[in-house]
């Protein structure tokens, strides 16, 4: 089996069974079609627990189908489902953290979103049959968009054509994340240094 491009680990959360699932780096295709076990290996591992878990996503995107399954495991998933981004959530990894019931980015996190892309060959009517189906593809990551932000569809058209990118700050202030991580924190050692 080629590697996968993620990873759970699980938390000792006193009794409590919380886990932790990892995606970091590209969601490929490969690694996802390429053994028809995948995603059925993703589904039975999401499902082999029970509780909380937390997402940590680290992606430049990648495949959008494969992202839109496992967003669609996330949304059906029983327990709260936190993403916390640590770097980058570009692309078809900003779909995924939509399927957070609470979103969190670094503040060093960047987030992208952009309209789909493909590679066709062919005459010009199968040029026009890929790009009636990258339109038809677009508005269904705007539908994953429109419910966790509320944004008029028209806006985040307008934010996809122009590849966005969002600093934590922005996207929260977009309504794409609810929280920057460690916002409001301080350390004893900087409050003893502040006295």
């Amino acid at each position: 089996m080629k590697r996968k491009f993620w990873n759970w680990i699980k938390n000792d959360a006193g009794g409590e069974e919380e886990r932790t699932l990892v995606l970091n780096g590209e969601i490929s295709d490969e690694t996802w079609y390429g053994d028809e076990v995948t995603p059925a290996l993703f589904a039975k591992e999401l499902n082999a627990g029970s509780g909380n878990i937390t997402v940590w996503i680290n992606s430049p995107g990648g495949d959008v189908f494969a992202a839109a399954q496992i967003y669609n495991m996330l949304m059906e998933y029983k327990g709260d489902v936190t993403v916390k981004v640590d770097a980058l959530a570009a692309s078809a990894a900003s779909v995924i953290a939509m399927a957070g019931t609470t979103v969190l980015m670094s503040p060093l996190a960047m987030m992208m979103i952009h309209n789909p892309i493909t590679v066709a060959i062919g005459d010009s009517k199968e040029m026009q049959k890929a790009g009636e189906m990258l339109d038809e593809v677009k508005e269904g990551i705007m539908n994953a968009y429109e419910i966790k932000t509320g944004m008029d569809r028209k806006k985040i058209s307008h934010l996809m054509d122009a590849e966005s990118w969002f600093n934590a700050k922005k996207a929260v202030e977009l309504g794409f994340a609810d929280g920057i991580l460690h916002e409001g924190e301080s350390t004893d050692e900087s409050e003893d240094a502040a006295m």
